[in-house]
């Protein structure tokens, strides 16, 4: 399964369980960086519309950019009633957008999923000038609490290719390298999940590198899940901590 597939079992999942972003995320987005109501921006590799979702509530016009098909449909879905989101069936690489046709790019959980040469110059295309470009990830940290450093391991037990595709292999400088030479600026933001039982098993499942139903290791791996949760449930409830990453500049 190529990587503009390798979401479309997972999309219920995805919806439910991923986290969205914390407010004053946003609010440097539009305080600092420079995003307004009325502006045009591209959210490549926009999924289901989770930070879609934050923009729109800003006032802003946002093009999704989704190659799957069934991610593309949730987003669809989710927004039909908002004049100000549009949709493209395209990829990072192809957009499908106009030369210099948007004020911002963003892309929220998906630049570890692109040809970063490819990607570079259609950014170039498609922003107007001036136009600059806005990476984030929600960075689950990995280590501070029994639970985290646990679930880790599970994931290292049973991820399927958990190392190959973790965004956590684009370094600072891959980073610094698609942005134009001193441009690059990095900020940092804390973000959480609480979740119970359910939840926990929902935000596994929506993760692309873990066995889905039907495989042989699936029930292994979620006996462990609820063994890990029994162990480290505070009035059941376990936490999630994530680092919000956000790198931007002119490309």
């Amino acid at each position: 399964m190529n990587s503009k597939e390798i979401f479309s079992n997972r999309v219920d999942s995805y919806v439910k369980y991923r986290p969205s972003y914390p407010g004053e995320a946003i609010d440097y987005l539009y305080n600092t960086i420079g995003l307004q109501p009325n502006c045009d921006i591209a959210d490549i590799g926009a999924g289901t519309g989770i930070f879609s979702a934050l923009l729109l509530e800003r006032g802003s016009r946002v093009t999704a950019v989704e190659p799957n098909p069934e991610m593309r449909r949730a987003a669809e879905e989710n927004f039909a009633k908002d004049n100000h989101f549009s949709v493209s069936p395209g990829s990072a690489e192809h957009t499908e957008l106009s030369d210099q046709s948007m004020d911002f790019i963003v892309c929220a959980q998906a630049f570890h999923w692109f040809d970063r040469d490819a990607t570079q110059l259609e950014f170039k295309r498609i922003l107007k000038p001036g136009g600059k470009v806005i990476l984030i990830w929600n960075s689950r940290l990995t280590y501070g609490t029994p639970f985290l450093e646990e679930y880790e391991q599970l994931l290292q037990t049973f991820g399927t290719n958990y190392t190959q595709v973790n965004h956590k292999n684009i370094t600072p400088e891959i980073l610094s390298s698609f942005f134009k030479k001193g441009q690059m600026q990095v900020t940092h933001f804390s973000n959480q999940q609480v979740f119970d039982l359910e939840g926990l098993s929902g935000r596994l499942r929506s993760s692309s590198y873990t066995p889905v139903p039907g495989d042989p290791s699936y029930e292994n791996m979620m006996a462990e899940l609820r063994n890990i949760f029994e162990r480290n449930n505070q009035g059941g409830q376990v936490f999630f901590d994530y680092n919000t990453e956000i790198y931007w500049g002119e490309v």
